[in-house]
């Protein structure tokens, strides 16, 4: 089984705004339903710009206001802010390796590609990032076994 919804299909993005889009959408799927994240997509699209990194990262405080308050969007302002920064970081990767691909590419392995974005890029879990990585056409492993092997166990009360 792969991560399946509308709209995220495999594709090696074309230029960096497929990155970030890539990237944006599970920073805004984080606790939410991927229905209500597809349904306001194409909103979201139009308010960054596209994805145009450049666009996105020249974003202000005063953009962040008007989209915490626009209800076509998801408005959280955590997820926001971190895709504004996001940005600004994917064009600085991008400079650095000479390519936003080159720069995936020189992580190692698919744990090592995981750590590497996690830390790179804000609001990104190891979920995300497996997300992140199928879309833009990246090997990661089958899906049903990485999940098992990284399922967050429930925590267990401590003997009163």
């Amino acid at each position: 089984m792969s991560p399946r919804a509308p709209g995220w299909d495999p594709a090696k993005p074309a230029s960096l705004a497929g990155y970030l889009e890539a990237l944006s959408r599970p920073v805004f799927s984080t606790g939410m339903s991927w229905q209500v994240v597809e349904a306001k997509w194409s909103d979201i699209r139009a308010a960054f710009h596209g994805f145009d990194p450049r666009a996105v990262a020249a974003m202000s405080p005063a953009d962040v206001n008007r989209l915490v308050d626009d209800p076509r969007v998801i408005r959280n302002r955590k997820k926001i802010e971190a895709t504004i920064q996001n940005a600004e970081r994917m064009i600085g990767l991008d400079r650095e390796h000479s390519g936003f691909d080159a720069f995936l590419g020189s992580l190692g392995s698919f744990d090592e590609t995981v750590a590497g974005l996690r830390r790179e890029f804000r609001f990104l879990g190891d979920n995300g990032a497996y997300l992140f990585l199928w879309t833009v056409a990246s090997p990661v492993p089958p899906h049903e076994e990485w999940f098992q092997a990284h399922r967050k166990q429930p925590r267990r009360r401590p003997a009163v």
